[in-house]
């Protein structure tokens, strides 16, 4: 997700996904260029409901903080 740089917003989001019971795995945000006031923001959960991630998408996107729409790539772990 592309997110302003500002103080509160990793919270706001975080704040979504914990209301939803979906768990973070790991997080990157790095450092936006110079000039810019807006930076992507990776977020990897744990094994979550996809009803929950759908309605958690939904209300990231609403944050005037977050600009655009929020890009969803799963991952699976195959077993062999």
């Amino acid at each position: 997700m592309r997110a302003l740089d500002k103080p509160g917003v990793l919270a706001d989001v975080t704040r979504i996904l914990a209301d939803l019971n979906i768990s973070i795995d790991a997080m990157m945000q790095k450092e936006p260029d110079e000039g810019e006031d807006q930076t992507d923001v990776v977020i990897l959960t744990h094994l979550a409901v996809e009803r929950d991630v759908d309605a958690a998408i939904a209300r990231i996107e609403a944050l005037s903080s977050i600009s655009g729409t929020v890009t969803r790539i799963r991952m699976e772990e195959l077993k062999g």
